[in-house]
Order: C-alpha cells, then structure tokens, then sequence
C-alpha cells in the first residue's frame, strides 16, 4: 500500500531510547506510512536497535543520509526521498504526540502546505525544556503571528506537516540545526500559501540528553525569522533569491533572503563542502543515492 503520509525523524546517539518512541508512533498513525528515520552515520548508537526494529516492521526504514551531517541536512535528505505526498516531521526524542500525526497530515490533504502542532495557541502547552529556549520560541511565534500573519503562533516547532511537493518546489535552504520549520513557514507566508495550526502539548524528553544546540542555532533562525517580514512573492522571485544568495552575489531589492552557512558539527562525520553548502537546491549538497536500508 502506498503511504499517505512519510514521517521523518533525525536521530543522533539515541541508542535503545527510540524504541519506545517508535512504539508510541506506530500505535498512534492510523494513516498507511512510512517512517523514515534518519542517522548520519554507521557508527550511530541509533542503528543497531532501529535495524532491528524494521526487520519486524517494514513501515520503519533505516535511511543514511549522504547530505552531510547535521539534523537540518537529515531532514532535507528525508523530505527529499519520502514517497508520501504529505510528510510529518518529528522528533526522536518523544516530545511530540505522535496522536496528532493523523490531524495534521490530514490538513495538508485538505490544502494547507504547512500544518503546525502550535504549543502557544488556546489548548497547547510547553512542559519542561530550558527557560531561555521557551521564552524566545514563544516570543518569535506570537510576534510572527500578530505583525505577519503567518498562520500560527508556533511557527518555530519543528513538529509540522508539509506538502511534499510544496517543501521540493520552494526548496530547503537550512544547513544547520532546527531551523527549518521556521523556513518553510516562512516562505509559505511570503508566496501567500496556506498555513494551518492544532494545538499540541509538548514534554520534555524524560531519557537521555538534548541535541538542542541554542549558541549555535539562534543565527540561522533570527535569520528565517527577519525573512518572514516582507512583500508577497512569486515562486520564480523566491527561487532568484534563493539563486543570487546561493552563489554570494548581491541581494535583491526587499529580498533579504538567509545565507545558506556550512554547519559547524562535532564528532565523526563529513561536512558538505564549500561550493555544495552555496547552492541552493534540495537535492544540491550532494546528488540524490540510494536509500541505504
């Protein structure tokens, strides 16, 4: 059966602690899917457990990603290869309710191209994480939501649901952290497409250790954040912009449109290269493989 929705979920060292969240998740979508969760390399404390489990559910797939290491390039590479025509980023950590995967898939068939699970509407909620962290996710959300109208007050959650055509005609240019959710709404606010929101009840993960780097990421996103306050846009003068600031020429008039930066990450692994990071198609860091399995 063909999946109607393609869940992506980037993993970094989670070891035996997906299992449950799998299990949550593939309880809760009552949607024909496929789960692809995402590692960056083989050596992962992720991978022996997650091949396990998709020997006995093939609705989960293992899938190395050959963009470069980082969670902004895990997703690009997931939404990149999904097959579903909705597709639900989450996270690996069991903060998000994998119950509201359905209802937000749900709405991109109805014709948003971006549905947010919003922990700042009327009936959401933020339970734990760091002070610093909740008071400028919110502050970013509300403030996007009252001076642009960008459709939800949680336009930094990166638990969404988008149009895979959507995501694939106007581009991932993100190369760093988390930031993408904020992209692509963003960009759905300045071509005027519709964005939707439910509200979501989010936990602070109970095992392990958050991968939330805040120093590093908060650049990236006060940059999608200001590219959100601006005039309506074609998708031919969004992709100009994504063109010009690709290859580092001048900006054009009202365009201030983000400059993809190479992320900085620790550990073992390869970076994407200069002239790859430049460019900014989904598929541009490197030429789609196979999914390894």
């Amino acid at each position: 059966m063909t999946p109607r929705v393609s869940v992506v979920m980037p993993v970094y060292n989670e070891g035996d602690a997906i299992v449950p969240v799998l299990d949550r998740l593939l309880e809760s979508v009552s949607l024909p899917c496929e789960i692809m969760v995402i590692y960056d390399f083989e050596g992962d404390s992720t991978v022996p457990s997650l091949v396990a489990y998709a020997e006995k559910d093939p609705r989960v797939r293992p899938v190395r990603n050959t963009y470069g290491r980082g969670p902004a390039n895990a997703i690009r590479f997931g939404i990149e290869h999904a097959v579903a025509p909705v597709t639900v980023v989450t996270m690996a950590d069991g903060s998000d309710d994998p119950r509201q995967i359905d209802e937000l898939a749900r709405l991109v068939d109805r014709g948003v191209v971006v549905a947010a699970a919003s922990r700042y509407m009327p009936g959401g909620q933020q339970v734990g994480g760091p002070m610093l962290k909740r008071v400028l996710s919110r502050a970013a959300g509300r403030s996007l939501s009252l001076l642009t109208r960008i459709g939800t007050r949680d336009a930094t959650n990166s638990f969404k649901a988008y149009s895979t055509s959507f995501v694939r005609n106007v581009g991932i240019d993100s190369r760093s952290g988390f930031e993408i959710g904020l992209e692509l709404t963003a960009k759905a606010r300045r071509l005027g497409l519709p964005v939707a929101e439910i509200p979501t009840i989010w936990l602070d993960r109970a095992l392990g250790e958050s991968n939330f780097d805040l120093a590093r990421w908060l650049p990236e996103y006060l940059q999608w954040y200001r590219f959100a306050f601006g005039r309506r846009l074609t998708v031919g003068e969004l992709q100009a912009l994504r063109h010009t600031a690709g290859t580092g020429g001048p900006g054009p008039r009202n365009g201030n449109y983000p400059r993809p930066r190479l992320p900085k990450v620790k550990g073992v692994g390869e970076t994407p290269s200069e002239d790859s990071a430049k460019t900014g198609s989904p598929a541009s860091a490197e030429a789609p493989r196979d999914i390894e399995e």
